[in-house]
């Protein structure tokens, strides 16, 4: 039995190291957030979207093949594909991996493209599951589809890459819409900088309230779900300022495996996807990172703010739960797996910046966080902390995050200026205030759910449900699709 004294000390160990953690987290933040901000305003001023023009007629603009696995994407491949094809791009194909979708995936593809077996013969660079056909559209012969035994998307991704013709190639998932410049602009630094950069990605935008048509974002408004909302600002200080940030010093670990662009070469010498990892996105990119510093390449991986990609978030709260305890999941295994790099200077900025932030920030946070909601009401019970000490540390602890989350939409509003409506702005900025009292102690059980499942070597995938993307998202659309 503990003594009170024993049990005070304890207390007090937890209070110290929750406040030390908040500061130091505080500290991170405030940081990323004022490097980014003075990225925004150079790149706002110094940009113009004409800059872009000569990228298509330039020799130097790299042909890309799209990489797009598919399992069981029947309402959205389509749409997909046809935004795909319509891209400003001198020269790009388009491949879809079929991996061994049981629904109507390519029976969508067969109807809309009259696809015809063709035979080719890829140099085999990384394998994966036998591939049981390749076919080729006879409408937009740039549409090949490569129909495989089921593997993952590690391993679609794998074929993919074997199967691609170009020495660039983007990944992208079959539920994502690319703005028909996106392409252009994530090429844009790896040409500036005569391919000294070696991958790029762009921003992603959630779908969810959109109207679409002919595979075209035509109107863009705020979703009606709160969960959805605020999933969206979430992504806001995601992108805006935590890849922005992190990019600067060539910090980046996360390219999403939504939208990004890797040249090929590096990706096939550094071992392709790795299968069997729910995070094979990052994973890739950690791996780019330790291969580049372990052989002595100077290349970079950046972020570009201003091409946008489109997908589908999850508006249930089971789904929702899902994606993000999967997401964490992926986060420990990236980290377990190259847990040599973590604080090692031996890979310079990488490894003693942003693995460790990754390590005590991203995977650690959901523990502190949560012993924090508990150590700083019982400090103010007991009377351990000054109270009025007390209630200013809650009130920052509560608030500063919410106040990250609004000005990630101030930085969305200054950079690209997307929603014209000021009510859906202010609805925004307004609900951004929220976050920290309901939205992210959610996440938190979430993401622990994910270590957990990490740490006993349970979990699945999970599903996410789809629905059409040539629809507005109504309730009665998805009454129809549902």
């Amino acid at each position: 039995m503990l003594s009170s004294e024993t049990i005070q000390n304890i207390i007090n160990v937890l209070s110290w190291t929750v406040l030390i953690y908040m500061i130091l987290v505080i500290i991170f933040y405030s940081s990323l957030y004022l490097i980014s901000a003075q990225m925004v305003r150079k790149q706002r001023f110094r940009r113009k979207e004409s800059s872009y023009l000569p990228l298509m007629r330039s020799l130097y603009t790299r042909p890309v093949s799209i990489l797009v696995p598919a399992y069981n994407e029947e309402y959205t491949i389509v749409t997909s594909v046809q935004a795909l094809l319509a891209l400003d791009y001198p020269e790009h194909e388009v491949i879809v991996i079929n991996d061994g979708s049981s629904d109507g995936t390519m029976d969508e593809l067969f109807k809309m493209y009259e696809l015809e077996k063709e035979l080719r013969f890829p140099r085999i660079l990384i394998g994966s599951q036998p591939v049981k056909h390749v076919y080729r559209s006879r409408i937009d012969a740039r549409l090949i589809v490569i129909d495989k035994e089921n593997g993952g998307k590690a391993d679609a991704l794998n074929a993919g890459i074997d199967y691609s013709s170009y020495p660039y190639f983007c990944s992208l998932d079959a539920d994502s819409i690319l703005e028909r410049d996106a392409l252009l602009k994530v090429m844009k630094p790896i040409v500036e900088s005569d391919e000294d950069v070696i991958a790029t990605c762009g921003s992603i935008f959630l779908v969810n309230g959109c109207t679409i048509e002919g595979g075209e974002i035509v109107e863009i408004r705020t979703p009606k779900q709160r969960i959805v909302l605020m999933q969206m600002i979430e992504y806001f200080r995601a992108f805006l300022f935590g890849r922005l940030g992190l990019s600067r010093f060539n910090m980046l670990l996360i390219v999403s495996g939504a939208f990004g662009l890797f040249q090929k070469a590096i990706v096939v010498q550094a071992g392709g996807y790795k299968e069997g990892l729910v995070g094979e996105d990052m994973e890739l990119v950690v791996r780019l990172h330790r291969y580049m510093k372990e052989n002595k390449i100077d290349k970079r991986i950046e972020y570009v703010p201003s091409p946008v990609c489109w997908t589908q978030a999850p508006e249930t709260m089971e789904v929702l739960r899902s994606q993000r305890s999967r997401w964490h999941r992926g986060l420990a295994e990236t980290l377990w797996t190259h847990k040599r790099m973590i604080g090692n200077p031996r890979y310079g900025f990488v490894g003693s910046v942003s693995m460790l932030y990754f390590f005590l920030i991203e995977l650690l946070g959901p523990i502190v966080e949560l012993i924090g909601y508990f150590i700083i009401p019982l400090n103010l019970l007991v009377g351990t902390l000054n109270f009025e000490f007390g209630v200013v540390l809650l009130t920052v602890a509560l608030l500063y995050g919410s106040l990250l989350s609004a000005g990630a939409v101030l930085l969305e509003e200054w950079t690209m200026h997307r929603f014209k409506n000021v009510k859906e702005l202010i609805r925004l900025y307004l609900w951004s205030l929220t976050e920290s009292f309901w939205y992210r102690p959610i996440l938190v059980f979430f993401k622990l759910g994910g270590l957990i499942q990490f740490m006993t070597g349970r979990g699945q995938w999970g599903k996410m449900e789809r629905q059409r993307l040539d629809e507005v998202v109504t309730e009665e659309t998805k009454e129809k699709t549902s």
